[in-house]
């Protein structure tokens, strides 16, 4: 199949190393430089329209709602083939999403929304969680790029998968909150801290957040694998779903806060969402 990635940051450019094993991908990037990396296994296009011509899959894997409105656009999508499966795989809000299914649909272009979970290590190792919204024709003939990728779930119609990856960003984000402060309290009382991560391994409190992210904070390295302004982005995107809904989520306010702290007030915008740990310090 002829897959077009548009977008080779952190995570677009492990999974199109990932797709050009069995697919023949032409990537694209705003920093040509990001992409030229790719350049032994896939062919680097000057624009989004160049990337897609001739496309039968174009997934987009780029930084917000703004990024990902401005380059899924009729030209990008008029190059794209008849029928072509458009993929957004990036995290935006639900209603982006949405909107762009229908612009999709205006050139006879079919749509899914499917963002990820599992970070840089899982773009790497191909086990992705992805979080599907769209018909269940379009997510059966997507299936050969889904596998390269890790493994997907179809959840309901356009802007579920995108309403499934801010719930999971709740998650993600208030868990990473309880480690770090779990280790600061466990620190103060004289505990070392690798030996108390280590401790809870295979208890209650055992999780892949306490793992890959308690392992970061003990060792005080937060080079991103998520970075914690695109944590930010996701909890406010979850904060806006949740008043619209009219729900009340104390826990989820607490931790975007403290996100939103870091990020505007302490540079903390490119560091691992791991340095929630730092931030617990800058504070103090």
């Amino acid at each position: 199949m002829k897959v077009a990635v548009l977008g080779t940051g952190l995570m677009g450019a492990p999974m199109a190393r990932r797709l050009a094993v069995v697919h023949e991908v032409t990537v694209w990037n705003r920093s040509i430089e990001r992409a030229e990396g790719l350049s032994d296994v896939c062919t680097i296009a000057q624009s989004p329209v160049a990337a897609v011509v001739d496309a039968e899959c174009v997934i987009a894997m780029l930084v917000d709602s703004l990024a990902t409105r401005a380059v899924l656009t009729e030209n990008m999508l008029a190059a794209a083939t008849d029928k072509a499966i458009i993929i957004n795989m990036g995290s935006v809000d639900p209603q982006t999403d949405r909107d762009l299914a229908k612009l999709a649909a205006s050139w006879n272009r079919s749509y899914l929304d499917a963002p990820v979970s599992g970070g840089v290590t899982g773009a790497v190792d191909g086990a992705l969680a992805i979080l599907v919204g769209g018909n269940r024709d379009t997510f059966d003939r997507a299936a050969p790029v889904f596998a390269c990728l890790g493994r997907p779930t179809l959840l309901g119609p356009i802007g579920a998968g995108q309403v499934a990856k801010l719930a999971n960003q709740l998650i993600v984000a208030t868990t990473i909150g309880a480690v770090a402060e779990a280790m600061h309290l466990a620190e103060a009382g004289g505990c070392d801290a690798a030996a108390w991560r280590n401790a809870l391994m295979g208890g209650f409190a055992d999780s892949r957040i306490l793992d890959l992210h308690g392992a970061r904070m003990v060792a005080g390295d937060f080079t991103p694998g998520g970075r914690s302004a695109a944590q930010l982005k996701d909890l406010n995107n979850a904060m806006v779903l949740a008043n619209d809904m009219g729900l009340d989520l104390p826990l989820s306010q607490t931790i975007t806060f403290g996100f939103r702290d870091f990020v505007e007030n302490h540079e903390g915008g490119e560091k691992d969402h791991a340095a929630y740990y730092e931030w617990l310090s800058l504070r103090s």
